[in-house]
Formats: C-alpha cells, structure tokens, sequence
C-alpha cells in the first residue's frame, strides 16, 4: 500500500533492464499463457507526437467511422511522412465519431475501405515497443499503440522524427541488453 516503495521497486527493476513489474491477486488462479484480470503488468509507457495519414472504416461497434487510424513520424531529411503502424485505441465514441467528419475533410485518396489523409491531425501515442517491420516504408512498427490525446498545438512538421525514432529503436537493446 505505499507508492513510493512500489516507485523504487519498479525503478529497480527498469534499472536491471526489467519491462516492469507484475502485481496479482495472491489468491488468483495460476493459467499458463493466461494474466487474467487479477495479474497486470506495471510498465512506464513512451509517447511519440505523430500524425494521421490514413483510416480504415470501423466494423461492429465502430461501423460508419473511421476508426483504425495510420500514423506516421516526419522525415525531414526526405520531407515526407512514413507510417510506422495503426491503431483504434484510446478514443472515445464521440472522439471516434468527430475525428471521422475531420479525416473526410482531409481525405486526398479513396480506397474504399481506407482513405488517405493531409497529414494536419497529429496525436500523442503511447506505445510498448518499436518494432522491426517489413510492412510499411518506415521499416518500423509501433506494438500496443494508443491515442493519449490530440495535439493542436503542434504542426506535423513538429512531431516526431524519422532519426528520433531509429535513436529509441536502437535505445531500447540498450536497456534490454542489461539483462544479459
């Protein structure tokens, strides 16, 4: 029950090249291959300042929006956008459904099931990890990404980097190669 021991036990662990912590249920059930909702993984996230490029249209719930979005950092060296993965997380329906009307506004290609967009929405994302990624130009891949807010106060001219993102790409083998 006290935050500042749970801090320095999660900032010990990140120290030793650790993800972060697992907290659980002491009487949960163990299922191998399975957390539950009694184990949660405790982990700082990283956020990047990226924009919307594209948007595919929403199935089920989120039919007639768009709802899974393609986001990608600024290349500055080649003056162009490069998408570096996806996601529909982290709005709400009525962000959903406001972001869509903005996206038709921008839209420049229509794929039918996708559209492409002027890169004018930037967002925050938080992500888990960068990944290696022979899917889009980038050569990336964001894994678990989610939208923690919109960012009007920044041009996509101001947001994250091709070079910043290859920099916490290669960052990150530092941390995990402390376990080794």
């Amino acid at each position: 029950n006290d935050l500042a021991k749970i801090k320095t036990f999660l900032d010990e662990s990140l120290r030793l090249g650790n993800e972060g912590l697992m907290a659980k249920r002491l009487d949960s059930p163990y299922v191998p291959g399975t957390r539950g909702r009694y184990w949660f993984k405790i982990k700082p996230a990283e956020t990047l300042d990226l924009v919307i490029v594209g948007a595919e249209w929403g199935h089920g719930r989120r039919r007639g929006w768009l709802s899974d979005y393609y986001l990608a950092v600024y290349d500055d060296e080649n003056n162009e956008f490069l998408v570096i993965g996806k996601t529909f997380k982290g709005l709400t329906d009525e962000e959903f459904k406001e972001t869509t009307k903005k996206l038709l506004e921008l839209k420049v290609k229509d794929e039918g099931w996708r559209i492409w967009v002027q890169p004018k929405i930037v967002v925050e994302v938080a992500f888990n990890e960068i990944q290696k990624s022979p899917k889009y130009k980038s050569g990336f891949a964001l894994r678990f990404a989610r939208i923690v807010r919109f960012r009007p106060d920044k041009s996509p001219y101001e947001i994250t980097t091709f070079r910043e993102l290859k920099e916490l790409y290669e960052k990150q083998f530092k941390v995990k190669s402390k376990l080794s």
